[in-house]
């Protein structure tokens, strides 16, 4: 599909998605950001893709748009139907399988790919594709893992997620929740959240040839009207205010936790927290 003709596909694809029943302003801007993203990967009509950690649809959509009638999209997640708020997973795919979209996409919801049972002939995906998801893997390790299983089945790579680099003092707080959320992970309190193990895009790019994949290109994604600053700034401080969280923690890294959210505190807006950039790599 034509980059523009994706993208003036955008309010039409964020309207037919369940979570824009309750905040359609949000969707949409979200759905922008990933039609820009598909839009530079130039995934062509017809294509097979499998996308990894699918959540409640927003890339799904925008691949289904763009592979086009002829086209397949195979979108796993290892969460269950089940997870989610205000809408579940099972809830957004029930939308979409329901609409036009529907018959391109293969929903597979509490999947792992690194469960032997799951398997795909080799080349079976023109593209396999990770955007937003891979600092929601339970360690580096896996996630080296995850990409090294799916060399065989797909040609080409297409990863995004945000870069820890920021670029202007206004994106710190963002930085700041991300990183707290990921010390707390590591350091053994283990949560629900999108954050657990946050890496840099150098750290990807040193980990591609070890999981057997060339990169091709990595440029960086503007994500100036995108509200996940303030969600993850929220999610730390919820974090900080948890004993539960704080007791799983070594003494010492609790408190460095509890000063750290402090200081976020102090920095953050109570809402508008401008979000870091993203980051787009692809490979072969």
């Amino acid at each position: 599909m034509n980059p523009s003709d994706l993208r003036a596909k955008v309010p039409s694809l964020a309207a037919g998605m369940a979570a824009a029943g309750h905040s359609p302003d949000i969707q949409l801007s979200q759905t922008r950001h990933r039609a820009a993203l598909v839009a530079d990967w130039h995934i062509a009509p017809g294509s097979t893709v499998l996308e990894l950690g699918c959540g409640q649809g927003d890339m799904t959509a925008v691949l289904a748009e763009a592979v086009g009638p002829e086209g397949r999209v195979v979108a796993v997640d290892v969460a269950e139907p089940s997870y989610g708020a205000p809408v579940t997973l099972g809830e957004s795919a029930d939308r979409l399988m329901a609409g036009p979209l529907g018959p391109r996409i293969d929903f597979r919801f509490a999947t792992d790919v690194l469960d032997p049972s799951v398997d795909f002939p080799e080349n079976t995906f023109d593209h396999v594709v990770l955007a937003h998801c891979s600092w929601y893997f339970a360690s580096f390790g896996q996630l080296r893992d995850t990409l090294a299983r799916v060399r065989p089945w797909a040609r080409r790579l297409c990863f995004t997620e945000w870069d820890l680099t920021p670029a202007s003092g206004d994106q710190l707080a963002h930085l700041l929740a991300v990183l707290v959320q990921g010390q707390t992970e590591a350091a053994g309190s283990r949560g629900q959240g999108n954050v657990r193990t946050p890496f840099s895009r150098e750290e990807l790019l040193r980990l591609l040839p070890e999981a057997g994949w060339t990169a091709d290109s990595s440029g960086s994604v503007d994500t100036g009207e995108l509200q996940d600053g303030d969600w993850e700034i929220a999610a730390c401080l919820d974090l900080a205010g948890t004993e539960e969280h704080l007791a799983a923690l070594p003494e010492p890294v609790r408190h460095l936790v509890l000063s750290q959210a402090d200081v976020l505190r102090a920095v953050a807006k109570p809402r508008g927290n401008r979000a870091l950039a993203a980051y787009s790599v692809t490979a072969h």
